[in-house]
């Protein structure tokens, strides 16, 4: 009886017309659902549907809505029938709640307008140095360089042989060649990453991790279509000190964030200050 009642509410909204009316009228004319005495107006569904859906998908995202806002109308109706005033009453929640978003848009605000978010390398490598011991890998990396080749390519041998290279020039060279037969290709700047991203771009079939590393250098593979070159120059184990480059990221959070703290607790140790020469508060003592 209920998906009736809805499906047939929903098609007399359509038929009515393919734009919702602008403006809820208070009396069930313009309704499309009812429980009790609430009524669920055709012009709260004019953003529920995103502009281009297909008729079929804008009749499956309005059923599943209204079905929705039946249901929840239900079980407030149920719970506020069956809980006592004390505990229908959120009103010191709700403003707990106002005063905290009230605050945290104006603390964001501030942020967003004082906040030096420029970070030098140097307090980088700083923190870094001074707590090295609290990065540890949680995975395996590598430095790599990789090349995904179309099998049939005349360029393939000197390919590899500019991969396996650690000349400068040679570096240039395979990038030139690379470009030159549309090569999908990453050569080794110093950067490291993880063993694991390195798996998803090469088909690389590895049981044991750090067998794997500590056996191989080079790693060739090839299906159907495509042949992949891998050279691995060095690589770090989980559970060892992550290198600097790895962690750069994290550490300039991590500092933002204090200086985000420090801006805070100025801010607000001001405020308090201002306050007390300005005899704007105080405490009464009984």
């Amino acid at each position: 009886m209920l998906r009736l009642l809805v499906i047939s509410s929903l098609f007399f909204a359509l038929l009515v017309s393919c734009k919702l009316l602008p403006n809820k009228e208070n009396n069930t004319q313009n309704a499309i659902a009812r429980v009790y005495d609430k009524y669920l107006y055709k012009d709260e569904l004019k953003n529920v549907i995103p502009s281009g859906t297909s008729t079929n998908d804008s009749i499956e995202i309005t059923t599943a809505y209204i079905n929705n806002w039946i249901r929840q109308e239900l079980l407030l109706k149920q719970a506020e029938d069956n809980l006592d005033e004390t505990n229908r009453d959120f009103s010191k929640q709700i403003e707990q709640y106002r005063k905290s978003l009230v605050i945290y848009t104006y603390e964001s605000e501030l942020v967003k307008q004082k906040l030096d978010t420029v970070i030098q390398m140097s307090e980088i490598e700083s923190y870094y140095n001074e707590n090295q011991n609290n990065f540890h890998l949680r995975e395996n990396i590598v430095l790599a360089s990789y090349v995904i080749l179309k099998k049939e390519s005349a360029s393939a041998t000197k390919i590899k042989s500019l991969l396996l290279s650690n000349r400068e020039a040679d570096k240039e060279k395979l990038q030139t060649l690379c470009q030159e037969n549309e090569a999908e290709f990453m050569i080794n700047d110093g950067t490291w990453i993880s063993f694991a991203d390195l798996t998803r771009k090469i088909p690389l079939t590895v049981d044991d991790q750090q067998e794997f590393l500590s056996k191989n250098k080079f790693y060739e593979v090839k299906d159907s279509t495509t042949v992949y070159f891998v050279a691995i120059s060095a690589y770090k184990s989980k559970e060892s000190i992550s290198p600097l480059n790895f962690e750069i990221e994290n550490i300039r959070a991590i500092l933002l964030n204090r200086r985000k703290a420090v801006l805070l607790d100025q801010m607000e140790d001001d405020l308090i200050s201002d306050a007390v020469k300005s005899n704007k508060y105080e405490i009464f003592k009984k």
